[in-house]
């Protein structure tokens, strides 16, 4: 098949070796819409950009990878906005709030769903992530394009069978998608060949970190490390996904 545009970063990420493909496209999407929210492009000084980042705001997580990356002052108008935004909001909240009667039940039941308004208001905006959601619908694409492949490139599903699968995460994710991507036949052969293929790697990944704590032993001090050295991160990212040995991403000044 065809190498088409959009087809060339899957591929880049295949051909790469990593633990997991979608990993490597995951790192490299987050990246670039860091460098978009925040780099010397300046689309944070953009209304239309600055509009969508006060409404939806950014997780936990992206804000503290925003804070490592740098640039103070993006960061300032970022919040300055998106703080005017979310205490309208607030207020609005505040507004229309009557507290829910508590009855006799309530005060022996321990409920596991939120009822306040307020309090189900704050777990959305805990949620809502503009950086999140850009990668969402991007990695939505990126599953659509890997069954595209999949399908119609036996090339791609050679090198797919050769690489080292997928991290759980992404593995789940895939397996999904294909309920919806695959017929009946072509399920028949996707699952038996992705279930080998994630029991091999996940095999290789404890044969490594096996061989990581032997090499602890003093009876092991001059044995080979074999592929062991790097096996505490990669086989972090294997059961969770992302890179826990990446250095911080930092603005290119």
């Amino acid at each position: 098949m065809k190498e088409k545009l959009y087809t060339i970063p899957l591929n880049d990420a295949v051909n790469a070796q990593d633990e997991c493909p979608f990993c490597f496209i995951e790192r490299n999407v987050e990246q670039d819409l860091m460098d978009f929210v925040l780099g010397s492009c300046s689309s944070y000084m953009e209304s239309d950009v600055r509009e969508a980042t006060d409404k939806a705001g950014f997780c936990r997580m992206h804000f503290k990878k925003m804070f490592d990356y740098g640039n103070t002052l993006g960061n300032g108008w970022i919040l300055k906005t998106h703080y005017k935004e979310t205490i309208y909001q607030m207020k609005k909240q505040f507004s229309s709030f009557t507290p829910n009667k508590t009855s006799l039940k309530d005060k022996f039941v321990k409920s596991t769903t939120r009822k306040n308004p307020i309090g189900i208001w704050a777990m959305e905006k805990d949620s809502s992530c503009y950086i999140c959601k850009r990668y969402a619908d991007t990695y939505e694409r990126y599953l659509d394009t890997f069954f595209e492949l999949y399908k119609n490139d036996a090339e791609f599903r050679t090198k797919i069978s050769q690489s080292k699968g997928f991290c759980l995460h992404h593995f789940g994710d895939l397996c999904e998608a294909s309920d919806i991507k695959l017929n009946d036949k072509q399920k028949a052969e996707f699952y038996p060949a992705m279930f080998q293929l994630m029991e091999d790697n996940m095999e290789r990944l404890y044969e490594d970190v096996s061989w990581l704590v032997e090499k602890f032993d003093y009876r092991n001090k001059d044995a080979d490390w074999k592929n062991s050295k790097d096996a505490i991160q990669r086989g972090m990212q294997k059961l969770k996904g992302g890179y826990p040995a990446d250095p911080v991403y930092k603005m290119q000044k």
